[in-house]
């Protein structure tokens, strides 16, 4: 619940964008910046205090992240001008970062050892369907509330509320040495992946980053693509297309959970290229059919990749250190989240927005093919 709260606030403003965009008069390279200072968050969060709940608790940290949460989403409510986004933005990142740390790593240790792959696949299933849901819901405010810049945040504050509730009340502490002050924290910023698995970690953190640029595409920039490529600027539409790739995730994650991680990781390596180019033709065609596939392949690919990497990681991770190797991971998540869709934000005022897609597909398929390889090598050592 804590991951899923958290996920549906970082993208229930994807259908509201273009709302923002005339109302405060921006371009597409400030939409982009804008939906990318998230990174700014995650990289302070995972970064500063992606060991913090290992030292402190889950329940403490998690709470803190809903805290985070609610702030994000009270300055979007607020917001007069795009400092209010860009505020509004990076802290919910920031809340994203710690919630994704610490929540996967109390689910793998609620779950037990006997089990870390259901909560795996627990774990990844609670961030899509918060992704899913959020812009399907936003999109419907948008295109049918009275007040589509104000309605969609009200929600978000009950929704992370009730949550925060019930992680006061409901599962119980997994950290049994805990820290009794801040003091007894190191805070010195440093990429948590011990030396004897940073072989492993490359694989699923570059299929990370390739999956999740894809995914930005989506989350920053689809309504640009209905209303340019598409001609179709419905708010609702928008929403549902989203909806449907991210739909689509926890549908993979849920039911291809059988399948061992290097394999579905493996896998959504060599769907991406395929994906990407589909989405590219839908744009350069003006075909809605296609953009409609090509969000299913987008799912598909997506919740093997982010389900089979996030599976290796929480492998390969030790016992003491598992918050802070799941946030390197999430690290990489993020930044292919969000870094990508700022060239794509220059490159389509520059050039046009189908140039820059076709662009984002050629990173991404030089990144599958790179990480199919270092994958390969290092799962049959």
């Amino acid at each position: 619940m804590m991951i899923g709260a958290a996920f549906f606030g970082s993208t229930l403003v994807t259908p509201i964008y273009s709302l923002y965009e005339h109302t405060f008069g921006f371009t597409k390279i400030t939409l982009t910046l804008i939906y990318s200072v998230y990174v700014v968050g995650n990289l302070l969060a995972l970064l500063l205090f992606g060991r913090l709940s290992d030292r402190m608790g889950r329940k403490n940290v998690g709470l803190a992240a809903m805290g985070l949460a609610i702030g994000s989403a009270l300055l979007f409510l607020f917001a007069d001008g795009t400092a209010w986004l860009y505020a509004g933005r990076a802290l919910g990142g920031f809340a994203v970062g710690i919630a994704s740390g610490t929540g996967t790593a109390w689910l793998a240790e609620l779950y037990g050892a006997d089990r870390r792959p259901d909560a795996t696949v627990m774990a990844t299933a609670s961030n899509m369907t918060g992704i899913a849901i959020g812009p399907l819901f936003g999109g419907l405010l948008v295109q049918f509330a009275s007040d589509p810049l104000r309605l969609p945040f009200v929600a978000n504050v009950i929704i992370i509320v009730a949550v925060g509730i019930l992680i006061a009340v409901w599962p119980p502490e997994t950290v049994r040495d805990r820290a009794t002050s801040l003091r007894e924290i190191d805070f010195r910023p440093r990429i948590g992946v011990p030396k004897n698995i940073r072989a492993r970690f490359i694989a699923p953190a570059v299929s990370a980053f390739a999956i999740f640029a894809l995914g930005g595409f989506y989350f920053a920039l689809i309504p640009s693509v209905l209303r340019e490529s598409l001609h179709n600027p419905s708010s609702a539409i928008a929403g549902a297309i989203v909806f449907e790739m991210a739909a689509i995730m926890v549908v993979a994650i849920v039911f291809t959970r059988a399948l061992e991680s290097y394999t579905a990781m493996f896998a959504a390596l060599a769907g991406l290229i395929p994906a990407a180019g589909l989405l590219v033709t839908a744009q350069f065609m003006s075909s809605m059919p296609l953009l409609l596939i090509a969000s299913a392949l987008v799912g598909v690919v997506f919740g093997l990749g982010y389900r089979g990497g996030l599976q290796v990681v929480n492998e390969i991770a030790p016992d003491d250190r598992r918050a802070e190797v799941a946030s390197s991971y999430f690290l990489a998540c993020f930044s292919g989240n969000s870094i990508p869709v700022i060239g794509v934000g220059v490159l389509s005022t520059v050039y046009g927005l189908d140039i820059a897609s076709g662009a984002l597909a050629a990173m991404v398929g030089v990144l599958a093919i790179f990480a199919l390889v270092v994958g390969v090598r290092t799962s049959r050592r």
